[in-house]
């Protein structure tokens, strides 16, 4: 059975009735709006923001300490390389001079130990891999001496100021008396030049 819907007129909308009807049902609507504010129907409850809030914090807390970790990694970083570039200019050569220099180290060391220098050899500078501006030099020197002489060679040469790595050391004892023949093996490390030649 279908039934007749009528919207009402002007005069019947002015009627105080409609209008009482009118305002409760504004109000009913009001109320219902605000008691789901008041519920947090449509937002979190104070429960949910205190948790919110302290995965905050702790998200902070984590970031800041990941933060201090990353800087002293930094300055760590920082520090090794300052610290390698006084190493490679404290104890490493560069090509132009190392010759001349190392040579004249070992002849220095071989005086101050006693020991008579005999002939020697450089074999060509072998690039180190990884290294964009670092050789191996490799030298191979000849020595008489006493026992004592070549202990004395050897701890003048862990004194140096140069950076050698006694490779190997090889003893023949001569004919007569105390002395040796040591042929000695050493590595250093030579710096290309960066600059202009």
């Amino acid at each position: 059975m279908t039934r007749n819907f009528k919207l009402p007129s002007a005069a019947q909308l002015k009627h105080p009735k409609t209008l009482v009807r009118a305002g409760l049902g504004v109000l009913l609507v009001a109320n219902l709006v605000a008691a789901a504010i008041a519920f947090h129907l449509f937002s979190p409850s104070p429960a949910d923001l205190d948790g919110q809030l302290v995965a905050a914090r702790a998200q902070l807390q984590a970031v800041q300490t990941h933060l201090r970790r990353t800087r002293a990694l930094a300055g760590n970083i920082d520090k090794g390389r300052e610290e390698a570039g006084h190493f490679l200019a404290d104890y490493m050569t560069d090509r132009r001079t190392t010759y001349s220099t190392i040579i004249g180290t070992i002849n220095q060391i071989a005086t101050t130990a006693g020991m008579k220098l005999g002939d020697g050899t450089i074999a060509p500078l072998d690039p180190i891999e990884g290294s964009a501006d670092l050789d191996m030099m490799t030298i191979t020197v000849n020595f008489e001496g006493t026992y004592a002489q070549l202990l004395k060679f050897v701890n003048e040469l862990d004194k140096s100021p140069r950076f050698l790595i006694i490779e190997s050391v090889a003893v023949t004892p001569r004919p007569k008396g105390d002395q040796l023949s040591v042929n000695v093996k050493l590595n250093t490390f030579v710096k290309n030049d960066t600059g202009g030649a």
